[in-house]
């Protein structure tokens, strides 16, 4: 059970609707978008309309779909099927892909990230921008666009790390990790408002991804339970960031942490790795 910030010792299920601090009742104020701390009561609401949220509210969820599907055009005409693997040879999926020993034997980190930005084929892509459209269209806007982006590059760094430990020899693509990463976020940031994240939906779309992912053959689970972990941590570090009423300095910095560690496990488990690679099939 959590305490209230001000009062360590009164337990309290109840957070503030504006910054999501644990408040017990003596700190409590109602107002018409729910319970408030004394700090955020006293602050004037900002008025935001629904051209506001449209068009600025998740400038980062456009972004990184452009980005994506950017790279997606660049992987060449081979990549556009519904197939399982690509039909032909592509510069870019060839040297973006994440394998252990190309980590591990070639060096090659940049392949943690790179992998997050490459996609299979239109299904494989078309799914990822579709969830992350919906999932960052309603988190973004909630809680600022540089918390979405640390948090989504932190589980895309904590998706290669899954993925390296359950199938290190398996090339690996997919902003799966990722989008798990802002799904895991968005449970954790419902909770510490006071939002069933059940009832919200989240929490079910979460557990139908992850049935997908155990049930589906070509998936990643390493990649979706690592970034559903790391996005979890991430929104936990913002949250701690604000207790301590140093939001930017302390949830920069966790988010770096959490970064920094997955980098170096990944690099740390790879270099085991250093047998000529081999391609047996690829994960999603």
């Amino acid at each position: 059970m959590a305490t209230c910030y001000r009062h360590p010792s009164r337990e309290t299920g109840v957070s503030c609707s504006n910054c999501g601090r644990p408040i017990c009742p003596d700190c409590m104020t109602t107002t018409a978008v729910g319970m408030r701390c004394p700090e955020c009561a006293r602050q004037r609401t900002k008025v935001k309309t629904m051209r506001n949220l449209t068009h600025q509210g998740w400038i980062a969820t456009q972004a990184l779909i452009a980005i994506n599907v950017a790279v997606f055009l660049a992987e060449g005409t081979s990549v556009f099927t519904f197939a399982s693997s690509p039909t032909g040879p592509s510069y870019v999926f060839d040297h973006g892909f994440l394998m252990a020993t190309y980590v591990g034997s070639l060096h090659q980190y940049y392949r943690l990230l790179t992998a997050g930005f490459i996609h299979i084929d239109l299904l494989h892509i078309g799914s990822n921008m579709l969830v992350l459209y919906f999932v960052g269209r309603m988190l973004e806007p909630a809680i600022g666009r540089l918390r979405f982006v640390s948090i989504y590059f932190v589980g895309l760094f904590a998706g290669s790390l899954g993925a390296l430990l359950l199938s290190p020899n398996d090339p690996t693509v997919g902003a799966s990790g990722a989008i798990f990463a802002i799904m895991g976020a968005a449970f954790v940031e419902l909770r510490a408002r006071g939002v069933n994240p059940w009832e919200a939906g989240i929490g079910g779309l979460i557990v139908i991804n992850l049935i997908l992912s155990f049930s589906i053959s070509g998936i990643s689970i390493g990649g979706h339970i690592g970034g559903l972990i790391g996005g979890g941590l991430a929104a936990l570090a913002w949250q701690y960031a604000d207790r301590q009423r140093r939001p930017l300095l302390l949830g920069i910095a966790g988010c770096l942490v959490l970064v920094a560690i997955a980098i170096a496990a990944s690099i740390i488990f790879s270099s085991t790795y250093t047998f000529p690679p081999y391609f047996p099939h690829y994960s999603i």
